[in-house]
């Protein structure tokens, strides 16, 4: 099990989660990715991605595992869905081959996002320490760094990486998005286009708990993700979302 964090945060982020699932027996693993100025997740989405495909051939060699299943949040499931694309992590030819058995993702910016509007955006920069790219240069005067230029809509980043095909066959994707998300404008973004021979279930948090408030970075410990990751991992698992 592999968990990879969003934009200008690190692998502390997953405080809640990683401690629910080694409780479930999986072994978790989790890294740093895309630093840039001091900041993780700044850097190009597409070196990222080369970043977690050595990470996750160390977790396999370590474990002796053919395939991990991920957990990423933000950015960290749109960077795993470049490496499965791009970087060696799936095998459309021979799906039995691919890296990845499942990509689970919290609140990914899979069609990009308007970031919420200019206030948003610098809200969530001083926030969350969000960045964006110097190819634009009223964000680049702002210190942003490539990734977040690379998830805002109509990107070129994202155009290449969603071109023909959202998923990979082979591999299972399960999306929980919330729909009080602010960072992810608009929050249905996040959810993927199922392509032949992959498996999608795009979920709202607030199809089992209408009443939920949950943000952007509260899909990361609020109690409600938190199941609803343990069940896209284990379809059997027993009990109810925590409403």
């Amino acid at each position: 099990m592999i968990l990879v964090h969003g934009t200008g945060m690190d692998m502390r982020s997953w405080g809640r989660l990683s401690p629910a699932l080694q409780r479930e027996g999986y072994c978790v693993f989790a890294l740093d990715y895309g630093g840039s100025a001091g900041v993780w997740g700044r850097g190009d989405i597409r070196a990222s991605a080369r970043e977690l495909a050595g990470f996750v051939d160390v977790v396999r060699a370590r474990t002796g595992a053919a395939q991990v299943d991920v957990v990423g949040h933000s950015q960290g499931g749109t960077m795993t869905r470049q490496y499965l694309r791009f970087e060696g992590g799936a095998d459309p030819a021979d799906p039995s081959r691919n890296k990845i058995r499942s990509l689970v993702m919290l609140g990914p910016t899979t069609h990009g996002t308007t970031f919420g509007g200019l206030q948003t955006f610098v809200d969530a920069f001083t926030s969350l320490r969000l960045t964006d790219e110097p190819t634009n240069e009223w964000l680049a005067d702002l210190g942003f760094g490539v990734a977040t230029y690379q998830q805002m809509i109509g990107s070129r980043f994202l155009s290449d990486l969603n071109a023909g095909r959202e998923t990979m066959p082979g591999v299972d994707y399960r999306v929980i998005a919330s729909r009080s998300d602010t960072v992810v404008t608009p929050p249905e973004g996040s959810f993927l286009v199922p392509a032949p021979g992959s498996s999608v279930l795009n979920q709202w948090i607030q199809d089992s708990c209408p009443a939920a408030n949950v943000s952007h970075v509260g899909l990361l410990d609020d109690p409600r993700s938190i199941f609803l990751v343990r069940r896209a991992l284990d379809p059997g698992l027993p009990g109810a979302v925590p409403c």
